[in-house]
């Protein structure tokens, strides 16, 4: 069974980097897509960033050009690095693994191995 598990996260000061990661064991990482979703308080969950087998990657605009996410195959492992953070990044982070089709990146329901989630809280 697929469970994506995500180290990382915590509190820091607007302006500040934090780095996630999420460890898919189990998964062939070929025949994937990793994506990273967050929700802020009050809010619906929203997908911020994807990554394909080939290394394609995608972002939501809400984070791009702030945030990078890799992957590292041998370690079935997807990374989330967070810059410039903003107290609006503010949110429950976690990480989903499934086969999805190109363009579905961020829809949640495309995806149906979740991590449990990691807090992220930023400060002003």
């Amino acid at each position: 069974q697929v469970q994506p598990v995500e180290p990382g996260g915590g509190s820091v000061q607007a302006g500040g980097s934090l780095r996630l990661s999420c460890v898919v064991p189990g998964v062939r990482l070929n025949r994937n897509c990793m994506g990273w979703f967050r929700q802020p308080p009050g809010k619906a969950r929203e997908g911020i960033a994807g990554i394909y087998t080939g290394g394609s990657a995608f972002y939501a605009d809400s984070v791009k050009g702030r945030f990078t996410i890799s992957q590292d195959r041998a370690k079935n492992t997807v990374y989330l690095q967070m810059n410039d953070l903003k107290p609006e990044d503010t949110a429950m982070y976690s990480c989903a693994a499934d086969l999805v089709p190109v363009g579905r990146w961020s829809d949640e329901n495309a995806y149906k191995f979740w991590g449990q989630g990691t807090q992220v809280t930023i400060s002003s």
